[in-house]
């Protein structure tokens, strides 16, 4: 059922007479006949069953009784929320509809790149629109059957992908997060890291993650990002050597990453290794600024860490401790 039948164009005066028709039944509790409502209504009865009929389609009456004589008006709230479930439900049915044929022309596919032919851009898919999204990556999460890893650039991005998250769990699939250590001072990100936690979930934080991107069974990758228009985007990647790359960055990062324990305030476990990346971006004489935007905090969580390093460094200037800093830590890993 698409959008343009559920609400067909309307006149002014046929939107009006659909707003009535609805406003009567919400003030009368019910319409027990068309006849009497028409009476009441001083409309025609065709023009009341027209704009019945338009109410049930639109699920905001249903009907009440065997005959199907007697409607009862649905909260506007519950009856949006039906027609949302079966539009997504659509999307996800054509989604599938799409893999399948996807796969049964697969089989064809070494023969016509043994001919010579390909292109490597049709491994990738772009899907725009948060609706569009969300039912990608529910029919992504219901094919997983082993391992998620995950690489989350932003609080949000955590968020939107916890619901996927805990089903994948649920289902015993080995999920394991990268977010950044920012996360940590976020009251409401940290509580719902530690949901998914203790759903079995292994979280580890680092002081930069260059975008955020899921890789579902080793194979499929899914990008993250938004649009010109500010929408919500994905790129579906299909590809053995992005896939590969993915999962070689998110091993790199896992191994210098810390490793998410309880919900404590603040980054009291990962100070060294947020000294460490401030250091090195003042040393490139980036601005207060831009160290935060680039590390995922706040412009006063940030001065707060620089003021600290210079202080220990006994250091005049930012460049100065910047150059300070990177080279102590540069000699304390060698």
């Amino acid at each position: 059922m698409s959008v343009t039948t559920l609400f067909p164009d309307r006149s002014p005066a046929d939107g009006g007479v659909v707003t009535g028709v609805y406003r009567y039944a919400a003030r009368k509790g019910a319409i027990e006949a068309v006849e009497p409502a028409a009476a009441d209504l001083g409309l025609s009865v065709r023009e009341v069953r027209d704009a019945v009929a338009s109410l049930v389609e639109s699920r905001l009456l249903r009907v009440d009784d065997s005959e199907g004589r007697r409607f009862v008006p649905v909260d506007p709230e519950l009856a949006a929320a039906s027609l949302v479930s079966s539009v997504e439900r659509e999307i996800y049915l054509r989604r599938e509809l799409i893999d399948q044929i996807r796969e049964r022309m697969g089989v064809f596919r070494s023969e016509y790149a043994g001919a010579g032919h390909g292109s490597a851009a049709s491994a990738v898919e772009y899907l725009v629109g948060a609706m569009e999204v969300r039912g990608f990556l529910k029919t992504a999460g219901d094919a997983c059957r082993d391992e998620v890893l995950a690489m989350q650039a932003g609080c949000g991005d955590v968020e939107d992908m916890s619901q996927t998250y805990l089903a994948l769990l649920a289902r015993g699939v080995t999920v394991r997060i990268i977010c950044q250590h920012r996360n940590r001072a976020d009251v409401s990100t940290r509580m719902l890291l530690k949901r998914l936690t203790d759903a079995g979930a292994a979280v580890f934080t680092v002081s930069h993650v260059p975008r955020s991107a899921v890789v579902f069974d080793r194979a499929l990758v899914v990008m993250f990002g938004v649009d010109g228009d500010g929408e919500a985007s994905v790129a579906r990647v299909r590809n053995h050597g992005i896939a590969q790359f993915l999962l070689d960055l998110f091993n790199h990062l896992w191994e210098t990453a810390t490793p998410l324990e309880g919900v404590e305030v603040g980054y009291a476990n990962v100070a060294d290794d947020l000294q460490q990346a401030i250091a090195a971006l003042m040393a490139k004489g980036y601005t207060d600024e831009v160290v935060a935007r680039k590390l995922g905090m706040s412009v006063r969580s940030c001065r707060r860490h620089i003021a600290t390093l210079m202080r220990d460094l006994d250091a005049t200037s930012r460049f100065q401790a910047g150059v300070q800093a990177a080279r102590r830590y540069l000699g304390a890993a060698g």
